[in-house]
């Protein structure tokens, strides 16, 4: 193994060596680590190399870090340090699979293992560079613990994440004790300049829940206006909102100056069952509605391993989604003619459901988007979807930050957290936390108890 001059060692202090789950939340990971070195064990394009075919994103993401990587090395040899572009960067090199002399993973753990040679990569440059500091930087907890019980420094990959997830963003606040006479002429004429209530200019299109002898009122702060706007009770195709928070998303969901909306918030709050009633109700000012989400394969199988058709693979995992337009169906049993204008909707296409990696690459013109399960979206993933959004498109993510079904992922380092606290206060920007659940009772008491 070529060993890096003796000035560079000394101007250097940390050599990462990144994990392949690294890379798969984000493959420009290796340019954001300053001036310290970033080593790639060969292990990791071993992994790459057999993901880098495929439509999910995952796939992308490693054919993406293959191309980086190739216009970074140029003509240079790729087990050697070569210089990362760009002002106060380090350098980067591919370590080849060797053991170390002291401790051998593979010997502790199990040979045969990606992971395990993955720690001796770490482990042979802790013996080479003994002046540096060589951290193992993985999404993967138990990969992260395995390191540590070697003695190896190991991180969880920070670029990304939402430091304090306890205090994210809830696009609400509650104002007590109001002044009686703003609080009527609120409620009476529907509209008060915000600067009466203290409001600053740059507050964002945020809700307030006003408070008033024992009276209350929600509001809403239009950026454009710079007013603070009654939100009235709205029915958006048959679905009447059950509590205020309902009422704030659906002001929101039917807000055409509002482009980009996240909904956070328990299972049986209400997220996608009133994010798609309103995309019904709002059907004539767009061309086409999108209900989607991401498929998080079971035990780590890809969808191909599901038994039938295309058809029969993705329905499990979009079952949550229709049964949503089923009881929007039921609303209207007295009504079959509504019932089959929905049914042909499906049929036409005017609203589309389908798998997050199914509608990738489509022209998001005049689109009414739905991205369901966003927390078990990467904060690349969701850039790459709202950087598609062309004219006249409104984008709505709905989630729950503590329900992740997706390895490496959790509350701080998913796209939707990352998405919350990065977009709040942005004109085109709103959100809204729904914490009361109306599913039913038992529901209740699941999220309350267990």
């Amino acid at each position: 193994m070529t060993k890096a001059s003796p000035k560079r060692n000394s101007a250097k202090k940390k050599i990462f060596v990144l994990d392949t789950s690294v890379i798969l939340y984000d493959h420009n990971a290796f340019n954001n680590f300053q001036e310290h070195d970033v080593a790639i064990p060969i292990q990791v394009l071993e992994e790459l190399d057999n993901m880098k075919n495929g439509n999910e994103t995952r796939n992308a993401e490693a054919r993406s870090f293959i191309r980086l990587m190739d216009q970074a090395s140029g003509d240079k040899i790729m087990n050697h340090w070569i210089p990362l572009k760009g002002i106060k960067q380090g350098h980067f090199k591919v370590v080849l699979d060797h053991k170390p002399s002291s401790q051998d993973a593979e010997a502790v753990f199990g040979a045969g293992k990606f992971d395990h040679r993955i720690l001796n990569a770490a482990l042979s440059l802790q013996e080479e560079f003994p002046e540096k500091k060589v951290v193992l930087v993985s999404k993967d907890i138990c990969l992260r613990l395995k390191a540590k019980s070697l003695d190896l420094h190991a991180e969880d990959y920070e670029t990304g994440k939402v430091k304090n997830v306890e205090a994210l963003y809830t696009g609400k606040t509650t104002l007590s004790n109001v002044d009686a006479q703003l609080f009527d002429t609120l409620k009476n004429e529907g509209s008060v300049p915000a600067a009466a209530f203290g409001l600053s200019a740059d507050a964002g299109n945020h809700f307030y829940m006003l408070k008033s002898k024992r009276k209350t009122q929600a509001a809403y702060h239009d950026v454009q206006s710079d007013q603070l706007i009654k939100v009235k009770p709205q029915k958006v195709f048959n679905i009447s909102p059950r509590n205020e928070e309902q009422s704030m998303a659906i002001n929101a969901l039917m807000n055409p100056a509002v482009k980009l909306l996240t909904i956070q918030g328990k299972a049986g709050t209400g997220k996608t069952l009133l994010a798609i009633a309103s995309a019904l109700e709002m059907r004539k000012d767009y061309r086409q509605i999108y209900v989607t989400r991401p498929i998080v394969a079971l035990s780590n199988k890809d969808i191909g391993f599901l038994p039938g058709d295309a058809k029969s693979k993705i329905d499990p995992y979009m079952a949550p989604i229709w049964d949503n337009l089923r009881f929007i169906k039921e609303q209207y049993h007295h009504d079959p003619k509504t019932q089959a204008r929905i049914d042909e909707f499906v049929n036409n296409e005017k609203i589309l459901i389908a798998p997050l990696a199914y509608i990738r690459g489509r022209t998001l013109t005049r689109i009414f988007f739905i991205v369901d399960e966003a927390q078990n979206l990467t904060p690349h993933e969701i850039k790459t979807i709202i950087s598609r959004a062309g004219e006249e498109t409104k984008i709505v993510f709905t989630g729950d930050i503590y329900q992740i079904d997706t390895p490496y992922l959790d509350a701080e380092s998913n796209g939707l957290s990352y998405l919350i606290e990065s977009a709040k206060n942005h004109p085109l920007y709103a959100h809204i936390t729904l914490d009361k659940g109306e599913r039913s009772e038992l529901a209740n008491l699941a999220n309350d108890l267990l």
